[in-house]
């Protein structure tokens, strides 16, 4: 799984990624009668192709693969011509998956000499780890306190002058009372808490009317939350009666903070006299929370206590050939300098297996991830799903025409590093290097999981564009192309289309976004997520409602 394309690739219209491949991937968008050159040999389209799309190299007979990366992600349903578009018409999802390959003892790990000694400015916690945020958490046993959680965000807002919907309130009254109506804003305050990031409010729709897993996994999920190391300090609202009960979420905790050095208050409703009394209680908490949140400051940690979480989501064709290898890239320079990657999205992991296998780091890990992906592939055929119903109407019309195609551009972001350790959903990390999670394809919900996991900053990928953030970790939104970035430029942090323009090497563009990376962790630069303040949350509910 190369991270490295050569350069020349880029000077034509179109690409072969890996030589064993039987199509190719349109640059830009290609005439009818095109002819491209590959491999000395003249191939002319029968048909236009989209930009992003995939053509046939050779004839394809029904049943034939179709090879992209070098692996299977398809198989022929009805005769393919040389030069005509690869579609849902004639291609449908397969893999190979099952091919057992050795396993690979040797990783030629990038230099990493320029970065040898770089630390980040992070927050030190008692229990030895380093965030790259600093933040109160306020969380919901259960989805009857979200209304009490909304009420707590709106007044810890109004009270810290922190409102991050300001503009918008402002632009709503101009526009219902004209420009000349509202009063003068108020000149912004000054921070009370210039050392921590906010205060975070989490709303979900769980802890109760599911089973007693899914209750059990919303509060190991909460309890990753609480003891993350961006996290200062918890204030915990139940309702009494649900499943998730407030003595599960402290065993939860106790469990990643034995020796209780992290401050969490419980408050339950049904034992308060009032609804008031319940919310002074709790922003009581929350205030002094923050004071004492605030005596914690920035100071040097080496690179190896980052974290970084790999997600991708609205990919498109591009996506495996910029974006994600980039990722990749940078994943590889972390986990060579001590650092440690989480790959998640096992639905998108599928066609990859073995390759993901052959780099385990011994047979019992690479055991763990088959039967974590078996089980998953036989839950979801249990209630009538497979892993071939994962791309979206968006990945398809830009160029992911089948799973295994989409997984096996996702799987880059892994880069070629070992896997260390394989996590199934809502475990801690506690192996430095490339680990791998088990989550759904959803991007908010694997995103929430790899925080929850430990992640403590976030890549992500994007060819089609999404605002996706997370209320503890600071994401970074990665365009798998240009126009992307100039697009929605309120979203993008950092921009892999002069890869596809062949402008830049993947391997210059790493170090840059690496750079960026740490600028991030150090609290010297902003992602856009963050000043949008996007703060999704979504739990995987992976059992049924009762």
């Amino acid at each position: 799984m190369s991270q490295t394309i050569a350069s020349d690739t880029f000077a034509h219209s179109s690409l072969r990624v890996h030589a064993a491949d039987n199509v190719r991937v349109a640059l830009k968008d290609l005439p009818r009668g095109h002819e491209v050159e590959d491999k000395g040999r003249i191939v002319r389209l029968v048909e236009s192709i989209r930009h992003k799309h995939k053509f046939a190299l050779v004839d394809l007979a029904e049943g034939d693969r179709v090879i992209m990366y070098g692996v299977t992600v398809g198989r022929a349903t009805q005769p393919i011509a040389a030069g005509a578009a690869i579609t849902t018409d004639n291609v449908e999802h397969s893999t190979d998956s099952s091919q057992p390959q050795g396993r690979h003892d040797h990783w030629n790990a990038p230099n990493v000499e320029a970065f040898q000694g770089v630390t980040f400015d992070g927050y030190h916690r008692p229990d030895g780890r380093v965030g790259t945020a600093n933040v109160w958490l306020v969380v919901p046993l259960v989805f009857c306190e979200n209304r009490n959680i909304e009420v707590l965000r709106q007044c810890v807002a109004d009270a810290l002058g922190e409102d991050p919907y300001r503009d918008y309130k402002r632009m709503a009254r101009e526009l219902l009372h004209g420009r000349a109506a509202p009063k003068p804003e108020p000149a912004p305050r000054e921070r009370l808490f210039p050392h921590v990031d906010g205060v975070r409010f989490l709303t979900h729709t769980l802890g109760c009317g599911g089973t007693d897993d899914d209750a059990k996994a919303l509060c190991q999920l909460l309890a990753g939350y609480i003891c993350h190391p961006n996290v200062a300090g918890a204030t915990v609202l139940s309702l009494g009666c649900q499943k998730s009960q407030i003595g599960m979420l402290k065993a939860a905790v106790a469990e990643r903070d034995p020796k209780g050095l992290r401050p969490v208050h419980y408050f339950e409703q049904q034992a308060t006299g009032s609804e008031e009394e319940l919310i002074r209680e709790a922003l009581t908490t929350i205030f002094d929370g923050l004071a004492e949140a605030n005596r914690v400051t920035r100071t040097p940690a080496p690179l190896s206590e980052l974290t970084i979480g790999l997600e991708c989501g609205g990919s498109d064709g591009f996506s495996g050939l910029s974006a994600n290898p980039l990722v990749g890239a940078v994943t590889d320079r972390l986990v060579a300098l001590g650092g440690s990657g989480i790959l998640s999205e096992f639905p998108e992991l599928c066609g990859v297996e073995h390759e993901l296998m052959a780099r385990c780091r011994n047979a019992d890990v690479a055991e763990r991830f088959r039967q974590l992906m078996d089980a998953y592939q036989r839950h979801a055929a249990s209630v009538g799903a497979h892993f071939s119903m994962n791309p979206s109407p968006g990945n398809i019309r830009d160029g992911l025409i089948t799973d295994a195609m989409k997984s096996a551009g996702a799987a880059k972001k892994g880069g070629d590093s070992p896997v260390v350790d394989v996590l199934d959903y809502t475990e801690p990390t506690v192996h430095k290097g490339l680990n791998l999670l088990c989550t759904p394809g959803n991007d908010v919900e694997s995103t929430t999981a790899l925080v929850g996991s430990g992640a403590n900053l976030v890549m992500f990928t994007t060819g089609l564009g999404t605002p996706t953030g997370n209320p503890v970790a600071p994401v970074l939104k990665i365009a798998s192309n240009s126009e992307l970035a100039k697009r929605m430029p309120d979203v993008i942090d950092f921009d892999a289309g002069p890869i596809i323009r062949g402008e830049a090497q993947i391997d210059k563009l790493a170090d840059e976004l690496l750079k960026l990376c740490i600028d991030t962790a150090s609290g010297r630069y902003q992602p856009k997520a963050v000043r949008l303040a996007q703060y999704d949350f979504i739990p995987w509910k992976r059992g049924v409602s009762l």
